[in-house]
């Protein structure tokens, strides 16, 4: 039976694998350049008040997802060719998204109030649309193969090569703060510099690699339609409720930078933080990628829903104690328990992504329709709601007449300004406590989520039979 042999067979050679992941490890670099680092730019740097840089977060958010609403119409409208029909895409927006990187950390001598606001904010449309396009380089990890514990396998190694390539610019700006340690505009800048020139040429080297394997129909299809097959699918619910959920921790990840820098002194120190963090995420995708064999993905998501609420926890009671009494002791063990954390990312950043296929799938056998780029967009109304709220309120909070935390902005004559411990202990709180309250809120709708074991291989199945007669 054709079925079986594809289930069995292995589509995707070494070369192919390597060149892949490579590919997505520095566009996630490209990508984590912006996360890691633009909020500290606009802060820093360019000196925004915290009303400008909550503006700033609201047109970005909003604009970008009006703007994604067509971009994936089209994606998934669009007919397979002969290059497939994601890796061309990601090919084509290789060059703009490094040279959008740059401009993202350079704003041209002079400019200010009205115009300064439209430059930044056209360059982070511009640079969100790129992204949206760019995304296509995620979803050919579900198209390489129709072998599903193969493509399994493939987005277990694409989400650890995310998440290391995310925490790369951490070392990178680190590296060139003990060059250049005063100027932190030309950090961020030297460090684009360097994460877009190797991400457009790694990206279409990738790209270049890889084959898409799973056939797509002919037909073109109405996109609304596709979007509410999604809304009336249970499972893909489930997902878009805890992605969510999930999406408030914008408000903790945004202090991260500005933690650094009230503690280390620089927000190129992020490393300090980040690297403990990023080397539990890694550890924790493959541990999570283990304990797959032995427990299935849901039990998997809820458990560290829960260890992440507790780890989070304890990092705030170490850190508090040693804010109040430093000693090098303490030092260590807060690190130990940066490490801890990250290992909870570890399953927030590799089952969602295999969660998906699985509702991918679910959704093909009942309509039909592969909808690779209809269901992230149709998860990210949710992330988009959830995520501009929390990047909006977050400079609110951080800074400004009015904040909760009262951090106070450098300047050109006090470039490193000394916070206020208990500025530091609020930083701390929301990096850790606000941070673990959402991942564990985002585990409450998997208790609704049964796609999993049996039920998965069967609808599994039943795609490779629907694959085999639409090529009758």
């Amino acid at each position: 039976m054709q079925t079986v042999a594809t289930e069995n067979q292995k589509h995707v050679k070494m070369k192919e694998m390597i060149l892949y992941l490579v590919g997505v490890f520095f566009y996630t670099n490209m990508t984590g350049m912006i996360g890691s680092y633009r909020s500290a730019y606009l802060v820093n740097v360019l000196h925004l008040e915290d009303n400008q840089a909550s503006t700033f977060n609201a047109l970005t958010g909003v604009i970008g997802f009006i703007l994604n609403f067509f971009i994936v119409m089209y994606i998934d409208g669009r007919r397979m060719g002969k290059g497939g029909k994601f890796r061309p895409l990601a090919m084509l927006v290789a060059v703009p998204m490094g040279a959008l990187l740059m401009l993202s950390f350079w704003t041209p001598p002079g400019l200010a109030g009205t115009a300064m606001m439209t430059y930044i904010v056209t360059i982070a449309v511009l640079w969100g649309v790129m992204c949206n396009f760019g995304g296509s380089i995620n979803m050919v990890a579900n198209v390489m193969t129709p072998n599903m514990k193969e493509r399994d396998n493939i987005l277990s190694f694409r989400s650890i090569s995310s998440a290391v390539g995310n925490s790369a610019p951490l070392v990178i700006v680190l590296v060139i703060g003990l060059i250049w340690k005063d100027n932190e505009g030309l950090q961020y800048i030297i460090g684009a510099g360097l994460c877009g020139v190797v991400g457009i040429i790694t990206v279409l080297l990738g790209m270049g690699a890889v084959k898409e394997r799973v056939p797509y129909t002919a037909g073109k299809k109405n996109p609304l339609i596709g979007f509410g097959d999604i809304l009336k699918n249970k499972y893909a619910w489930v997902i878009i409720l805890s992605e969510f959920l999930k999406s408030f921790r914008n408000l903790a990840t945004y202090m991260g930078p500005f933690l650094a820098a009230a503690l280390l002194g620089s927000t190129s120190k992020f490393l300090l933080f980040g690297l403990p963090t990023g080397i539990g995420t890694a550890v924790g995708m493959l541990v999570i990628n283990f304990l797959l064999k032995k427990f299935n993905s849901k039990v998997l998501y809820i458990a560290s829903g829960i260890y992440s609420i507790i780890a989070n926890t304890v990092a705030f009671a170490v850190g508090y104690i040693y804010f109040t009494n430093p000693n090098p002791v303490l030092q260590i063990v807060f690190i130990a328990f940066l490490f801890l954390i990250g290992l909870q990312f570890g399953a927030s950043n590799l089952l969602p992504s295999m969660f998906q296929a699985d509702v991918l799938e679910d959704m093909e056998v009942k309509t039909g329709k592969r909808l690779d780029a209809s269901l992230p967009f149709v998860i990210s109304i949710g992330t988009l709601i959830s995520g501009t709220v929390a990047s909006t309120l977050a400079p609110q909070v951080l800074y400004g007449e009015g904040s909760i935390i009262q951090y106070i902005q450098p300047t050109d004559l006090v470039p490193n300004p000394e916070q206020s411990l208990k500025t530091k202990i609020l930083m701390l709180f929301f990096y850790t406590i606000v941070h673990g309250i959402m991942m564990f809120l985002a585990g409450v709708p998997f208790f609704f989520y049964k796609l999993t074991g049996k039920t998965k291989e069967d609808i599994h199945n039943k795609v490779l039979e629907l694959r085999e007669k639409n090529q009758k």
